[in-house]
């Protein structure tokens, strides 16, 4: 087989590899509220979340866009070993800290494997700094406002429903949490699963397989499938993280958690912006419980979630110049 149709089948399966991993290790940015609230079983939640992640994966292809065209400056600055040293780095990434039951990401771990890679290959003229800017900016800003809308939306709610029973109140937040658990998903979809279909896309146009820069519709097929398939395996480690140890959720703040993240993401795919599910979901929870009383949230958790979140781009910027400079040596590039 030609090296080139090899380098490329490679990108194809790393590429799925990573949204298979992202579907799993993001599976509790769409359900952890629902289920550590009972509203929903786990079960239930989580094929709910990977039909809903599939549809929201083929909605729109803005975001594949940005995230394959904005981060270098064209794709004569890239090649097929770059994406693969990239991908390589960013599910190094995301394994670890499944495995210590760290909710980090996916975003962060793309971007910081593409970047490493680059540097190591072409140096900073191959790279899109305007891009990087607005992406990274997109990703910092997107939890800053999760939690400051989620503060404004619980104290909406303490107001409207502060008179009522509590029993009665969850029972009916219990039941409409279910519809917010399925916005969730779905905005998570139309969000996550298009980082890849950048990256394949990125490959294609860098080999010559298509001439322009239009996602094709079996790459949209491809990794809607390997989210979905990767949600329906479940993230259980993160979902405990996610769902009780930032701050114990009742069903009136699990739906408020919901509908804030999934309005947040959803807006962010309108505009084209990459974020971070797995930033935005946790800011939401930050923002609800500090609505309650500051020493509500476990701030502990939060603050070992805000050094991983710190870490991840230079970490994987790292091991994708590791993995590419491994490349060069083997390979001679």
């Amino acid at each position: 087989m030609h090296e080139l149709q090899f380098l490329i089948i490679a990108v194809i399966i790393l590429a799925l590899v990573f949204d298979f991993i992202n579907g799993f290790h993001d599976t509790a940015n769409a359900i952890a509220t629902s289920v550590s609230t009972r509203a929903l079983k786990p079960r239930t939640a989580i094929i709910m979340a990977a039909f809903l992640n599939f549809f929201g994966a083929m909605y729109s292809t803005g975001v594949a866009k940005t995230i394959g065209g904005d981060i270098v400056k064209s794709a004569e600055h890239i090649d097929e070993h770059i994406i693969v040293a990239a991908l390589i780095g960013a599910i190094v990434w995301n394994l670890f800290t499944w495995w210590i039951a760290m909710p980090s990401s996916s975003s962060h771990a793309l971007v910081g494997g593409i970047i490493g890679a680059v540097l190591v290959s072409t140096g900073a003229i191959g790279l899109n700094f305007w891009g990087i800017g607005k992406i990274v900016l997109s990703l910092i800003l997107s939890p800053i406002i999760a939690i400051v809308v989620g503060f404004i939306i619980m104290n909406i709610f303490y107001l409207l429903f502060g008179k009522f029973r509590p029993s009665s109140l969850n029972n009916k937040f219990k039941r409409m949490q279910i519809i917010t658990a399925a916005t969730m998903a779905f905005s998570h979809g139309s969000n996550d699963a298009q980082k890849s279909m950048g990256i394949i896309t990125l490959a294609l146009l860098s080999g010559g397989y298509i001439d322009v820069f239009e996602v094709p519709y079996y790459v949209k097929i491809l990794a809607a499938t390997a989210m979905a398939c990767g949600t329906a395996i479940g993230g259980w480690k993160i979902i405990k993280t996610v769902g009780g140890r930032i701050f114990k959720l009742q069903p009136i703040s699990g739906f408020a958690a919901d509908l804030n993240s999934s309005v947040i993401i959803f807006s962010a795919t309108l505009l084209s912006l990459p974020v971070s599910t797995t930033h935005v979901v946790s800011g939401s929870i930050m923002g609800i419980g500090s609505a309650k009383r500051i020493g509500a949230v476990r701030w502990g958790t939060a603050q070992q979630m805000l050094m991983a979140w710190v870490l991840t781009i230079p970490c994987t910027a790292i091991v994708g110049a590791l993995v590419y400079s491994l490349m060069c040596y083997v390979f001679g590039l």
